[in-house]
């Protein structure tokens, strides 16, 4: 490591990573974002999933002020979050084959819906049945995952394929194999993970251009506004009421 606090150097890392998904990602953020807005403007829900840390950024689109009201939380029980006990529960879980599929065949998900799967590595069984899963069912996938992982590890999926072999738009995190950015002589191993920060960006830099989008074609897109504004209560509320049948949180 060189000269810098820890502090500075991962800020640094940091930088440099949104700094390259911004310049390199920003034709399939596009994409995506249109995506959004395309399914928004035929009917369509929208949905996230994230396993593990990579929840944390499918959670931060969700019921989220200044975000888009019809993104719902497409929940694994034990696999979000690390709220699990044991944690390493989680994780076991992402390798059990048919886990995907039995979560879509109980959930709201259908034809004409869109799907944000998150997973850095997306190697594991689960978002890559759910990827494959979901576009048998006629959903419209988007993959936001770190691409290096597919050329430097192994698929632990039987198909021996990762998330971006089974998207309709793949966003890359840009984030290396081990999601650490810093080394230190006196540690013995590398640390300081940025995955979160860059991909939470990448999922508002999506959101941001679908209610552009959205607003392009005439169409009012469907925002919340922060509950300790004044006036935002009844704001959310009126849009609650319009979208109701595609707002699954709040039921």
């Amino acid at each position: 490591m060189s000269d810098g606090t820890p502090a500075d150097l991962f800020f640094d890392a940091a930088i440099n990573l949104l700094q390259r998904v911004r310049e390199e990602e920003a034709g399939t953020i596009a994409t995506a974002g249109t995506l959004l807005a395309d399914t928004i403007a035929a009917g369509g829900r929208l949905f996230a999933f994230g396993a593990g840390h990579s929840s944390l950024a499918a959670q931060d689109v969700v019921y989220r002020a200044g975000g888009l009201a019809l993104m719902n939380l497409l929940a694994v029980p034990g696999v979000v979050g690390v709220d699990v006990t044991p944690a390493t529960l989680g994780s076991a879980l992402e390798r059990v084959d048919g886990l995907a599929s039995a979560v879509l065949d109980t959930s709201p998900v259908r034809a004409g819906d869109a799907l944000l799967i998150i997973s850095l590595s997306g190697r594991n069984a689960l978002p890559v049945e759910m990827a494959m899963s979901a576009r048998t069912r006629g959903v419209k996938v988007i993959g936001v995952t770190s691409v290096a992982y597919a050329s430097e590890t192994t698929s632990r999926h039987a198909s021996g394929t990762f998330l971006k072999d089974h998207c309709d738009v793949v966003l890359d995190s840009k984030i290396a194999v081990g999601d650490a950015e810093l080394t230190l002589d006196t540690i013995p191993a590398p640390f300081a993970p940025a995955s979160t920060v860059v991909t939470a960006a990448l999922m508002q830099a999506v959101m941001a251009t679908a209610a552009a989008t959205l607003a392009d074609r005439g169409i009012e897109p469907p925002l919340l506004r922060s509950g300790n504004v004044d006036g935002g209560h009844e704001w959310n509320g009126r849009v609650m009421r319009e979208y109701g049948d595609r707002i699954f949180y709040r039921h």
